[in-house]
């Protein structure tokens, strides 16, 4: 008799709970969106909070983002940084799995984007990430990326791009010194855009530290690269 009588208190402390934490929640998220918009206004940068579905269309060519389903970006920073188109943006995708009883589950990603243009005559495609786990395994399996001669670099890196001349002209002895002392960094370059991405949510206090990153891997890029 008195665990029937517990059960609606039970029931609305859970509905309490849930009320609290979705309320935290959206409080968290407003002060996230004013966040951003105060560092876009001081900055003359345009702010979004919605999502948008043509990030993904402008930067498809970013690797990175052509994972998994229902991709969209989500607070968008736009602007000039130091004379150069840049953007800021947390990047969403989906991917599905399903249990041992066959039920499907939803699992949501997210990553932060940051993205300057580079001037030049467009550059080939060059990935660098830090070495994972997975990518020790794949290596054991014969897959394959660029060594260089820093043994130490190419254990902390992976490096990936369909020319090699470029790839090591990118990675010249300055850069590579520079990424040893930033381990965390992932980068793609294609064309005359350079993007470095967070593993998670971009938060507004990251979008000038990760400018500024970008700024100076590009201050590493031996000059002949710019030459036409």
């Amino acid at each position: 008799m008195l665990v029937r009588q517990m059960e609606p208190l039970i029931v609305i402390g859970i509905v309490a709970m849930i009320a609290v934490i979705g309320y935290f929640a959206w409080q968290m998220e407003k002060k996230r969106r004013e966040a951003f918009r105060s560092w876009a206004e001081q900055h003359g940068w345009s702010y979004s909070h919605a999502k948008d579905r043509s990030i993904y269309h402008r930067f498809s060519f970013l690797d990175k983002l052509n994972q998994g389903s229902n991709r969209y970006a989500a607070h968008v920073v736009q602007g000039e940084w130091k004379g150069r188109d840049s953007i800021g943006f947390s990047f969403h995708w989906e991917t599905y799995s399903t249990d041992s009883k066959g039920n499907r589950q939803t699992h949501h990603h997210w990553v932060g984007v940051v993205a300057s243009q580079i001037s030049g005559d467009g550059f080939p495609e060059l990935k660098i990430s830090p070495e994972s786990f997975l990518h020790r395994i794949g290596h054991a399996l014969g897959a394959q990326d660029i060594d260089f001669e820093s043994i130490e670099f190419s254990k902390k890196f992976e490096v990936k791009s369909k020319d090699k001349k470029f790839a090591f002209d990118f990675c010249n002895t300055g850069m590579m010194e520079y990424l040893l002392q930033h381990p965390k960094t992932a980068l793609e370059l294609q064309g005359n855009w350079i993007a470095v991405f967070d593993s998670h949510k971009l938060e507004p206090d990251e979008v000038e530290p990760l400018l500024e990153h970008i700024d100076a891997i590009r201050s590493h890029m031996p000059g002949y690269l710019f030459r036409d």
